[in-house]
């Protein structure tokens, strides 16, 4: 597996803005960096949970259909890059939704990844780029689960922290920030295509 690859596509596929992290922001703004936590724990566990079911739902696929191995992985390019373009052109006037009362986090971040097209499209281009060319085991398929579900609560904790603390300057400082996000996707998506 080519791990640098893999390490950097993970690390910026899941620290980039999105819905989970978005909503952490969010959240922590409103509620507090403790009282957010269930919200990290439970995208990271939702997370873990789809990462697996698209490993097993790949390998069938793979098994099956063995063409389909390089359109996904294209899909998960396109993607890549279709998220620098939101990222360079996202002028920073939206906000999530909040709800007036603090919801029942744990499950709210752990049934989002099922709704959630980032973390979807996140998970089948990680499963068919990274995964089943090299793994094989239903062991090895429940530790990239779990490797990628701890990823998940880190970046959505970072997040938390950022909204906690550091809103007013992402906000003054959202261009760049989103520039240089948007230039490492469109450089981990020729990297999987080389």
């Amino acid at each position: 597996m080519p791990v640098f690859s893999f390490w950097l596509f993970i690390l910026i596929a899941s620290f980039t803005p999105g819905p989970n992290n978005m909503m952490a922001m969010a959240y922590a703004h409103r509620y507090g960096l403790r009282r957010t936590l269930p919200f990290c724990l439970g995208v990271g566990a939702g997370f873990a949970l789809l990462l697996f079911l698209c490993s097993v739902a790949n390998l069938l696929l793979v098994e099956w259909l063995p063409l389909l191995r390089l359109p996904l992985t294209l899909l998960g390019v396109v993607y890549m890059l279709y998220l620098a373009y939101k990222m360079i052109s996202d002028s920073g006037n939206s906000s999530p939704s909040e709800p007036d009362q603090q919801p029942k986090l744990f499950f709210t971040g752990m049934l989002i990844q099922f709704l959630n097209p980032k973390g979807i499209l996140f998970s089948l281009s990680t499963v068919s780029t990274f995964i089943l060319p090299y793994h094989s085991t239903l062991v090895s398929y429940i530790g990239f689960a779990l490797l990628l579900g701890i990823v998940g609560i880190c970046s959505s904790f970072s997040w938390s922290l950022g909204g906690a603390l550091f809103q007013t300057w992402l906000q003054q400082h959202r261009r760049l920030f989103n520039w240089t996000m948007a230039a490492l996707l469109v450089w981990t998506a020729v990297l999987l295509v080389v």
